[in-house]
């Protein structure tokens, strides 16, 4: 997960914008896409009205794959209104089960 660095503007924006992906759930897993690894960049300058993110998914014959990254995208246009949403599909680096973190771990378990 991203860390907090408060000599960085940025680091409180991207911080919200992870939060808000949060909500966003892996339909096959149940678990959010942060959680799931699965989101790899944000890149959200300040003052600037541009969100981007780079992210994966877990296979690239995800059949809800579209469906994710659409998700992505409502959701900081719902939660950051008036700003230009671009999420990237990435391949690289290819996602395994080690890029999901010790909460989506727990929710795995359960």
């Amino acid at each position: 997960m991203k860390e907090f660095n408060i000599t960085n503007q940025s680091s409180f924006r991207e911080l919200q914008i992870i939060e808000s992906l949060r909500t966003v759930l892996d339909p096959e897993l149940q678990i959010n896409v942060i959680d799931m690894g699965l989101v790899y960049n944000i890149s959200a300058e300040p003052g600037s009205e541009e969100i981007r993110i780079e992210m994966t998914l877990s296979s690239s014959h995800c059949p809800m794959g579209e469906a994710i990254l659409q998700s992505v995208k409502n959701r900081i246009e719902t939660d950051f209104p008036g700003t230009d949403v671009h999420v990237q599909l990435v391949w690289e680096p290819q996602w395994t089960y080690e890029n999901i973190t010790e909460e989506g771990l727990k929710q795995l378990r359960r």
